[in-house]
């Protein structure tokens, strides 16, 4: 095997090669090129140095991840026969997957370095990157963060700019100033436009040399994100923090989790995404105030959580993230039970053991349902499930009948855990259904409290016949409110 030589050319204008670069380019023999686009190729040509590019292996690749890999592949197989020079945009070590690549796969690799596309663009800006700056490639955009300069590569076009743009707004105000470098560093050809970040993808002048630079938000005006949150947190629970969270504990804290559960249901019952995003915003403060009592006690941090939760996710699609196929949501509950058997490598009895007992019992009821369900033991519509509700309702009333009273709770367990199993197999969460039933009775007895009836003579004066008729009336008025 031969050896392969990465050159890298600068980030277009002929001044960024470097004396190496170019005394190197003029002695080697076999030179490849990523693509014929780049503006420094006319200078190489004028040397009178010849080369090959990759271009045709663009047009014929589904992905950029395909075209990549198959310009390492030609390269692996004609460095067999012979040195190989290959020549890439800027500098080989920013923002150059094939030179990645390359390096996984072949050993034998040197470098000339070149000048870098992020050089040139701070340097017509005039940013000093050491504030905090962040590259980020429009394909795959990982790790904003409002706090720096973000440097966003490889928006070559309007499409890409509206995506872009859309996901920039979770980040930014509408209003946020976005600079467009294009060519940046070649003489007569660069452009550089401020925008907004709303009007981003409103102009037509993006091409394989756009960049796009974003700086940091000030700190009053920042939106913040995850990490800022945190920080907060950590400030309330540190020596000179808050009082009341700096004594917190695991148990102080349960009822406000289970709150906080509740009224995030509430606010999606009731259709109101302001409200929701104040609940979740609650739910949130609650389980980081978990994970940094944890934290502080040195067992796991916010970051294990974050990492675990997300592994799992990942081994337990593998219909996304692996081979199997999945097209319906049924499947994909088969092959999540299935990988989380084997992860916990537990009877099917034990599972149903290790539900958790602080649940409610409706959910608990229905959990158990479910893993009976996945070895059969389970009926294949709701018909004879609604069958055996009969068949308990009858059963309680016989125990009624006869005055048994220590069967009562047995049986009244029997026929409440053969409604959750009608609930489930119409596909409806029982804990839900119930808590609507719940809120739809409180709703009616409102009506009849407040009644001309109940102003006359009192609520409590009623007798049972007057209110079942408001009961009866308000049903078929059909009010709920």
């Amino acid at each position: 095997m031969y050896k392969i030589t990465i050159v890298g050319l600068g980030p277009g204008d002929e001044k960024f090669l470097t004396i190496e670069a170019i005394e190197f380019l003029k002695k080697c023999e076999n030179l490849f090129i990523r693509t014929e686009k780049h503006p420094t190729n006319k200078y190489i040509k004028n040397l009178g140095i010849d080369y090959k590019t990759f271009d045709d292996l663009y047009e014929k690749a589904e992905t950029f991840e395909d075209v990549y890999n198959d310009i390492v592949d030609v390269l692996i197989e004609e460095a067999k026969v012979k040195d190989v020079v290959y020549g890439v945009p800027g500098n080989p070590f920013v923002a150059e997957r094939t030179v990645e690549i390359l390096q996984n796969k072949y050993n034998d690799v040197e470098f000339i370095y070149g000048v870098s596309f992020v050089d040139v663009v701070l340097t017509s800006l005039r940013i000093d990157p050491v504030d905090g700056m962040t590259v980020v490639d429009a394909l795959n955009m990982k790790h904003i963060s409002n706090d720096v300069h973000n440097i966003i590569i490889q928006v070559y076009n309007q499409m890409v700019a509206a995506s872009v743009k859309v996901h920039l707004s979770e980040y930014y105000d509408d209003d946020q100033v976005i600079y467009i470098v294009k060519s940046a560093g070649i003489k007569n050809q660069e452009v550089i436009k401020k925008v907004f970040l709303w009007e981003l993808d409103h102009f037509d002048i993006f091409d394989h040399l756009t960049t796009l630079v974003i700086n940091p938000v000030s700190e009053d005006v920042r939106r913040k994100g995850f990490r800022d949150f945190v920080d907060v947190m950590r400030l309330l629970r540190g020596e000179n923090g808050c009082p009341w969270d700096r004594q917190q504990t695991h148990e102080s804290l349960k009822k406000h989790l289970i709150e906080e559960v509740y009224e995030v249901i509430e606010a999606i019952d009731s259709e109101d995404s302001e409200h929701l995003e104040e609940e979740l915003g609650d739910l949130l403060l609650q389980i980081v105030f978990h994970g940094l009592i944890e934290e502080e006690m040195g067992y796991f941090t916010l970051t294990d959580i974050t990492n675990r939760i997300t592994e799992k996710l990942i081994r337990r699609h593998p219909h996304v993230f692996g081979d199997l196929e999945a097209d319906s949501p049924d499947e994909v509950e088969t092959i999540w039970n299935g990988v989380k058997q084997k992860e916990n490598d537990q009877s099917y009895s034990d599972r149903m053991k290790s539900l958790s007992k602080s649940s409610p019992a409706l959910i608990r009821a229905y959990k158990v349902q479910n893993i009976a369900r996945e070895i059969g033991f389970d009926w294949d519509d709701v018909t004879p499930a609604i069958e055996k509700v009969k068949e308990e309702l009858n059963e309680i009333i016989f125990e009624i009948d006869n005055n048994r009273i220590d069967k009562y709770e047995e049986e009244l367990g029997d026929l409440l855990f053969a409604v959750v199993n009608v609930v489930r197999l119409l596909k409806l969460d029982p804990e839900i259904a119930l808590d609507r039933t719940i809120g739809k009775f409180v709703d009616r007895f409102k009506y009849i409290e407040f009644s001309d009836l109940a102003e006359e003579k009192g609520v409590k004066n009623m007798t049972l016949k007057e209110m079942d008729e408001l009961w009866e009336e308000v049903k078929e008025k059909n009010i709920d409110k």
